[in-house]
């Protein structure tokens, strides 16, 4: 925190001191300095939601002042914003999770490629949330037995409780390359406060890659994918396997749905497109301690 009394802005994560109050946080900030606060998660559940009381009673409404504070609160989505609306926050600005289309560039052999059967389903994530592919567990090994399509898991060197997946782990380096050679990227999710607040990377990921999506209709998922158009939303485990088969037998429409999920990140999910807005937010909200 030293080096904030030389700043115009501290651009913080979340919070800079978890699991700590919010006076001990804000008593380190110099009042000239303009606090940006950045959520990409509905980080303020885990305060406000903790089983333990003794936490909720000393954090459940940190966010809440860290937000009254900020200068800027920038929301992964609109559930976030509302929070910090309701939380009373200055000023709000609304920023989707993006990918660098520099990282992601599409070669025109592989751009929406429409490859042989079967195709490949695929999920990427951590093993804390793995948990969300248990209600699908029956379903990828009866499609799997059928040889209608095989699923793979990047980020998890083995998969837990049996569930009939390939995995292989993540590296930075070689994630996108991993990703591209999918057919189908799914998201499903609980619906839970924790779940709405969630940004939807992995399908923006997944779009990028110009692949069609499936996922469950829970928070920014419903914004993130248009029904019928690059995607499909289920939300009970018949529609999931419609939408898996559906996919599964039709390349052509895999082919339309994935270049319609890569030109709506090209437009709206994009470093290039957000990078901009972002900078012109910093400099204001720098000045705005100082008028």
């Amino acid at each position: 925190m030293s080096a904030a009394k030389q700043a115009n802005v501290l651009w913080v994560e979340k919070d800079a001191l978890p699991w700590m109050p919010a006076l001990l946080e804000t008593s380190l900030i110099p009042r000239n300095v303009s606090l940006v606060l950045d959520y990409d998660d509905a980080v303020f559940h885990q305060y406000e939601l903790n089983p333990n009381p003794m936490l909720r009673l000393l954090l459940s409404r940190k966010h809440q002042l860290l937000m009254q504070r900020a200068a800027l609160v920038v929301a992964g989505n609109q559930y976030i914003a509302d929070y910090a609306h309701h939380a009373g926050a200055r000023r709000i600005e609304v920023l989707p999770t993006v990918v660098d289309l520099e990282r992601y560039k599409l070669t025109k052999d592989r751009l929406y490629g429409l490859r042989e059967a079967p195709p490949t389903v695929g999920w990427i994530g951590q093993r804390s949330t793995v948990e969300f592919l248990y209600p699908l567990a029956s379903l990828f090994a009866g499609l799997g037995e059928r040889k209608l399509m095989q699923f793979r898991v990047i980020g998890i060197d083995s998969i837990p409780l049996g569930l009939p997946l390939a995995s292989e782990p993540w590296s930075e380096q070689t994630e996108v390359d991993s990703l591209k050679q999918l057919d189908i990227g799914i998201m499903p999710l609980h619906d839970g406060p924790f779940e709405r607040g969630k940004c939807g990377y992995k399908l923006i990921q997944y779009m990028a890659c110009g692949l069609p999506v499936v996922a469950s209709p829970v928070g920014v998922n419903t914004t993130l994918i248009e029904h019928g158009v690059n995607g499909f939303l289920a939300a009970s485990l018949e529609e999931w396997e419609w939408a898996l088969r559906t996919l599964a037998t039709d390349p052509i429409l895999r082919h339309r749905m994935g270049k319609a999920g890569r030109a709506k990140v090209e437009r709206e999910y994009s470093l290039q497109v957000t990078a901009p807005l972002l900078a012109r937010w910093l400099a204001e909200a720098a000045s705005s301690e100082r008028t």
